[in-house]
């Protein structure tokens, strides 16, 4: 069983000292890792330290009960298991304590093997519903994983954008930085437009010498003739990744194919039609290269009209929660291994990282926790090394106006940072413009 290898974790959460330290020498003699807390504001400082397995609980606590303490452990940490202590065993506590998440409950006077036997089976079933969660997701993945994964606001304002632009069969430039997934936006285009049963053949830029790809773009009739992919795609689409690297004679070529709707082969006399749809893409800034004769400019504006801006990750740090539960999926089936998850702490570095390579820094960072793991949840440990640290620190206080303020100038920063213009910044957290820049000088925040 995974959890064999597994660190298992528990939290005694009791109000009297003797049975608190009594369970915890008990469990800790058992091989648990135990942490003790003596009541509900104790409890919750703990879980946000540390994920716990199982979290024991006392109904009758100094600053609130047992059984509410245990919703909010699990709005903290979904996949924790409860048990509820009682000094009555009555239908109503039974009652209340499965509807608040518990799996089980124990009478005091506490019998410790009574409590071991229930441990052990709240572990076995916990494995199971984790081996029966990963098999949901799986069963509900296609089987290609080719798909855009997140539900952020910028994500869902970008597949409307891109919704309303498919149904035509308008060229497209597509613009974001390396690792956003242009590709896999342009395919998502292809397949939501009217020709989506036509051919999608892509073509990088950037990796082929300048004869090849007019060769493999136009065709050749010199040698062995090759239709070329303008021809090949018929109706569909052709996908011109990292345009920017096209030679200036290509770029030409490329504009009259798309003007005129015609191509001539390399070598050839003949022009064919050009019926297929172009959706290019570039991490670089066009405009500057026009202005530097390094692109053409009507080619440029050609596909200006139909721009479409794929947002890096920083601006969509909602989707990293998503994201890690996908790439998790599809890495531990590839290697065949059994991880499950991510543990909170892990997601809560990952959202906190500068991602400078996106999506697909990230998609590597799990591969290689997934590489490492030992047990069925990655752990901080398993990420990369250098990705340790490249978070916002945190604050080094319990101090809660510290605190506050940390965290509000890290959310001021990060919508500052997706938004650019401070009156949509200001409407976005809902303050006034003046109460906006008054942050800013408060909080010493770099623009």
């Amino acid at each position: 069983m995974a959890d064999a290898l597994e660190r298992r974790t528990v939290l005694i959460v009791e109000d009297e000292p003797i049975i608190r330290n009594t369970l915890a020498e008990f469990l800790s003699g058992e091989g648990f890792e135990v942490t003790k807390a003596g009541s509900v504001a104790e409890g919750l400082q703990a879980a946000k330290k540390q994920d716990f397995h199982v979290a024991i609980c006392d109904v009758q606590l100094p600053d609130g009960d047992g059984v509410a303490l245990l919703r909010k452990l699990q709005r903290i940490n979904s996949s924790v298991f409860g048990l509820i202590i009682t000094a009555y065993a009555t239908v109503e506590n039974a009652v209340d304590a499965f509807k608040a998440g518990a799996f089980d409950y124990l009478v005091k006077p506490v019998i410790l093997d009574d409590v071991l036997n229930k441990l052990k089976r709240v572990f076995e079933f916990r494995q199971l519903f984790i081996e029966n969660q990963a098999l949901r997701r799986e069963l509900s993945q296609p089987q290609n994983f080719e798909q855009i994964v997140g539900s952020s606001q910028p994500l869902k304002e970008l597949l409307a954008t891109i919704a309303k632009i498919a149904a035509t069969s308008s060229n497209v430039l597509l613009m974001g930085e390396t690792g956003t997934g242009k590709e896999l936006f342009a395919r998502q285009i292809h397949s939501a437009g009217p020709r989506k049963q036509e051919k999608f053949l892509a073509l990088s830029c950037a990796t082929r010498p300048a004869d090849l790809l007019e060769t493999e773009l136009f065709g050749t009739e010199n040698g062995s003739p090759q239709p070329g992919l303008l021809r090949t795609a018929g109706e569909g689409t052709v996908y011109l990744d990292e345009i920017a690297e096209l030679p200036m004679g290509t770029q030409t070529r490329l504009l009259r194919a798309i003007e005129y709707q015609e191509g001539m082969p390399t070598g050839g006399t003949e022009t064919y039609p050009v019926h297929c749809r172009i959706i290019a893409s570039t991490s670089q800034d066009l405009m500057r290269m026009v202005g530097e004769q390094k692109f053409q400019e009507d080619l440029f504006y050609r596909l200006d009209g139909m721009k479409i801006r794929i947002p890096p990750l920083r601006e969509r740090l909602d989707d990293i929660p998503e994201l890690v539960d996908h790439f998790i999926t599809r890495h531990s089936r590839a290697m065949r291994k059994r991880v499950t998850a991510a543990s909170s702490e892990t997601i809560r570095l990952l959202m906190a990282a500068q991602w400078k390579g996106n999506v697909r820094q990230l998609d590597n960072a799990i591969e290689r926790a997934v590489i490492m793991c030992e047990g069925a949840s990655v752990e901080p440990s398993d990420l990369p090394p250098d990705l340790i640290g490249m978070g916002q620190p945190l604050p080094d206080t319990d101090d809660l106006r510290s605190a506050l303020r940390h965290y509000e100038k890290l959310h001021i920063t990060r919508v500052l940072r997706q938004w650019p213009d401070k009156r949509e910044a200001a409407k976005r957290l809902r303050l006034g413009l003046s109460s906006l820049y008054r942050k800013i000088e408060e909080l010493e925040i770099e623009l």
